[in-house]
C-alpha cells in the first residue's frame, strides 16, 4: 500500500470511527434514559419482570431532553479534548511526562537514537521530529503523536534507548515513521477524544455520587437516595463506556500495527530489527509497559502493548507480540531474547548492544556516496520519476544515502545545524547574496535586529556554506527545523522578520529562495501558530484548473530556456494529467503570492488527485531527459507544501 492510499484508508478508517462513536452514543443516550426513569419511579420493578421498559405513558419530552443532554456532554467533552490536543504531538508527550531530548546531547545513547530519527526523517524528505524521552520507565515501548508531519514528535521509553541495538533502534524508529506517513496518528488523536467524550458520563456519576455523600441532606432523604442511586448509576454507565471505548481502540489498532511492522521491513530491508525489538520485549521483565497514569489513554499509540491488567486480552490495542513477530520472521523458535542489558535506570551494566553494526567511517561513507552518484549517472530519470513512490516509504538504499548527506556536512555546520543559536546562523548564512553591495545590506540588518553571538556564528559559517553542493540544502533546512523549534516565540517572531528580510535584500525573489522559505516557515509557523486543519474539499483535479496551470506553468519556465521546450515541458504536464484547455502563462506573468495561493487551495486535493498532480510535475521534468537542482527543488517544495514529501533524489554527477 503507497502513501496515498494508506491516506485514503486512513479518512475511512475516521469514517469508521466517526461510525462507532456515534453507536456508542445512541446506547450511553438509551442506557442514561432507562437509568433516570427507573430511578425516578417512571419504571417499577414489575414492568421490568414483565419486559416492559418504556412506561405506559411515555413523557417523550423528557427523553429528548435527557437524550440532548447526554448528546451534548458527550459531543462536548470530545471536542474540548480534541481542541486540547490542536497544539500537536507535543501536548501527548508532555502527559506522559516525556522530556525532549536536545539535538546537541552528550549522551550517547540519546546521541543515537537522534541519530537514527534524522537518518529516517531525511530519508522520508521532512525535519526530523522532536524527540522525548519518558524518563524512569524500564518497559521498551515507544510512540508518534500530532496531526501531520509537520506537527509530530516521536517519544521513547527509557528502557527503549538502552536495551536496543541500532539496527533495533531502526527498526522501531521506522515502524512509528509508518505511522506518520499512513494518517495514523491524526486518527488517534481523534480516537483519544472520542474515548474522553465517552467517559465522561462516569466522571458526572463520580461527581454526583460525591457531592451526595458530602452534602448535608439526611442520609435517609427520598431525593438524596435517588440522587445516591443516580450517581451509581452514571458510574457503571461510565465503567461500560470505558470497557466499549478499549474495544473501539483495538478494533481501530490492532490491523494497523501489522501494517506499520511490514512498512518498518519494508523501509529498512532488515526484519532482525524490528522483529529483534519484538522479542526483547517479551525477554525483559518490565516488557512494553509503560506505568505513567496517562497511558491507558494513549495506549493505542504505542509500539507495543503499554498497559496491562484485567480484561487486557480482549481489548489489547496491539496484537499479541509471537503474532507480530511470526508475521515478520515465520522461522523463529518461539524464545524470546533475555540477553543482559544496561538497567535503563542506571543500576547495572553488561550492555552487549547485540546485532549494532559498527559506524561507517567518514572514508567509507564517502565512498557510498561515489557509488550511489555512479549509479545515479545511468538512472537518474528513473530515480525522478521512482520518487513518487517513495513517499512516505522510503527504501533501504534512501537510508543509506541520508547517511551519506549528514556525513558529508563539515562537522561545524552540522554541529551548528542541531542547536537553536547555530541553526539561526546556518540559515542566516545560506541566504547571504554573492554580491557584495546586497551582503552588505543583509549585514547591516542583521547587526541590529540578530543576536550577537549568532551574527558571529554567521560570519564564520558562511564560506562553509556557500561552498555546499546544491544536494544539501534541504537536508541541512530538516536537521535545522527541530533546533529551531526550541526557540522562544519571540525570537522565532525575530528570526523570522530577519529571513524575509535578508531574502527579499536585493529587492528581488527567485525560486529557491521561495522554496527555502516555503519549506522552513511551513513547518516552524504550524509549530508556534496553532495550525489549521487542511480538510479535503476538491476529489478531482479538474476543479483546480486556474491553480494547476499556474503550478505547471511556474515549474515548466524554471527548468527550460527555450520557449520550446518550455513548451513541450508543459504539454507533457497537461497530457500526464490528461486536462485540455490549459494554457502555458508566461515566465513571470505570476507573483509568488498567487502561487502561495495556488498551492493552499491544491492542498486540500483528495490523496489521489495530489498523485496526479506530482506525476504530472515528474513529467515535465524527465521530458528533456536532464534534471537541473532547480526541478528538483521546486518539486520538493511543492510536494512539501501538498503534505506529500519526497525523499532525497540524486542526481546525475556533471
Amino acid at each position: 500500500m503507497n502513501f496515498f492510499e494508506s491516506q485514503d484508508r486512513a479518512r475511512k478508517n475516521t469514517s469508521q470511527l466517526v461510525l462507532l462513536f456515534a453507536l456508542a452514543v445512541i446506547t450511553l443516550i438509551i442506557v442514561t434514559n432507562l437509568l433516570v426513569m427507573l430511578v425516578f419511579g417512571f419504571i417499577n420493578s414489575e414492568q421490568m419482570q414483565s419486559g416492559q421498559l418504556l412506561p405506559q405513558n411515555m413523557d417523550w419530552r423528557t427523553f429528548a431532553m435527557i437524550s440532548v443532554g447526554v448528546g451534548a456532554v458527550v459531543l462536548g467533552g470530545s471536542l474540548y479534548k480534541i481542541m486540547a490536543l490542536s497544539a500537536g504531538g507535543r501536548i501527548v508527550a508532555d502527559a506522559l511526562g516525556g522530556q525532549l531530548i536536545p539535538q546537541n546531547t552528550d549522551d550517547l545513547k540519546q546521541r543515537q537514537l537522534l541519530n537514527v530519527v534524522e537518518e529516517m526523517a531525511i530519508a522520508s524528505g521532512i525535519p526530523a521530529p522532536p524527540v522525548y524521552i519518558l524518563r524512569g520507565e524500564a518497559g521498551i515501548n515507544a510512540f508518534a503523536a500530532g496531526f501531520s508531519p509537520r506537527d509530530a514528535v516521536v517519544g521513547v521509553t527509557q528502557g527503549l534507548i538502552y536495551h536496543l541495538s541500532r539496527e533495533q533502534l531502526q527498526g522501531v524508529i521506522a515502524h512509528e515513521f509508518s505511522h506518520i506517513f499512513n494518517g495514523d496518528m491524526r486518527l488517534n488523536i481523534r480516537l483519544m477524544g472520542v474515548l474522553n467524550g465517552i467517559l465522561i458520563i462516569g466522571f458526572i456519576g463520580y461527581f454526583i455520587l460525591r457531592s451526595t455523600a458530602f452534602s448535608g441532606r439526611s442520609r435517609n432523604s427520598k431525593d438524596s437516595g435517588g440522587i445516591l442511586a443516580l450517581g451509581i448509576g452514571l458510574m457503571v454507565i461510565g465503567f461500560a463506556g470505558t470497557f466499549f471505548g478499549s474495544m473501539i481502540k483495538a478494533a481501530v489498532s490492532r490491523q494497523r500495527e501489522y501494517l506499520a511492522d511490514s512498512s518498518a521491513v519494508q523501509f529498512t530491508r532488515n526484519p532482525s530489527g524490528i522483529a529483534g525489538a519484538l522479542k526483547r520485549i517479551g525477554g525483559l521483565e518490565s516488557g512494553s509497559v509503560v506505568e505513567n497514569s496517562h497511558a491507558p489513554e494513549i495506549s493505542h499509540a504505542f509500539f507495543a502493548q503499554g498497559v496491562s491488567g484485567f480484561m487486557q486480552g480482549l481489548s489489547a490495542t496491539h496484537p499479541p507480540l509471537n503474532k507480530r513477530i511470526l508475521a515478520i520472521d515465520p522461522q523463529w523458535d518461539g524464545k524470546f531474547d533475555v540477553a543482559d542489558q544496561t538497567d535503563p535506570l542506571g543500576k547495572s551494566s553488561g550492555d552487549k548492544d547485540a546485532g549494532a553494526k559498527p559506524a561507517l567511517s567518514r572514508e567509507e561513507l564517502a565512498q557510498k556516496v561515489a557509488t550511489v552518484a555512479v549509479g545515479a549517472a545511468v538512472a537518474s530519470m528513473d530515480s525522478v520519476a521512482a520518487a513518487i513512490d517513495q513517499i512516505g516509504n522510503p527504501k533501504q538504499e534512501t537510508i543509506a544515502y541520508a547517511r551519506t548527506l549528514i556525513a558529508g556536512l563539515p562537522d561545524v555546520v552540522a554541529w551548528a545545524a542541531r542547536e537553536p543559536y547555530g541553526a539561526r546562523a546556518v540559515i542566516y548564512s545560506l541566504l547571504l547574496d554573492s554580491q557584495q553591495e546586497v551582503r552588505e545590506r543583509q549585514l547591516a540588518h542583521l547587526q541590529q535586529h540578530a543576536d550577537a553571538d549568532v551574527l558571529v556564528l554567521t560570519h564564520k559559517l558562511a564560506p562553509q556554506t556557500h561552498s555546499l553542493d546544491i544536494k544539501y540544502r534541504l537536508p541541512l533546512i530538516d536537521i535545522a527545523i527541530p533546533a529551531l523549534k526550541q526557540l522562544s516565540l519571540a525570537q522565532y517572531q525575530a528570526f523570522r522578520d530577519n529571513l524575509n528580510v535578508l531574502i527579499e535584500a536585493d529587492s528581488r525573489v527567485d525560486l529557491l529562495e521561495w522554496s527555502l522559505q516555503k519549506i522552513l516557515l511551513g513547518h516552524l509557523d504550524d509549530h508556534f501558530f496553532k495550525p489549521a486543519r487542511i480538510k479535503t474539499r476538491y476529489a478531482h483535479i479538474g476543479q483546480l484548473r486556474q491553480e494547476v496551470q499556474l503550478i505547471l506553468s511556474v515549474l515548466a519556465n524554471a527548468g527550460q530556456q527555450d520557449q520550446k521546450d518550455i513548451e513541450a515541458a508543459f504539454s507533457a504536464a497537461t497530457n500526464a494529467l490528461k486536462i485540455t484547455g490549459l494554457e502555458l502563462l508566461e515566465k513571470n506573468s505570476a507573483r509568488f503570492s498567487d502561487l502561495d495561493r495556488a498551492l493552499q487551495h491544491a492542498e486540500k486535493l483528495s490523496p489521489q488527485a495530489k498523485l496526479q498532480l506530482l506525476n504530472a510535475c515528474v513529467a515535465a521534468i524527465v521530458r528533456d531527459q536532464e534534471v537541473s537542482p532547480i526541478e528538483i527543488e521546486l518539486l520538493r517544495a511543492f510536494a512539501d507544501t501538498l503534505g506529500c514529501p519526497i525523499p532525497p533524489i540524486v542526481l546525475s554527477p556533471k
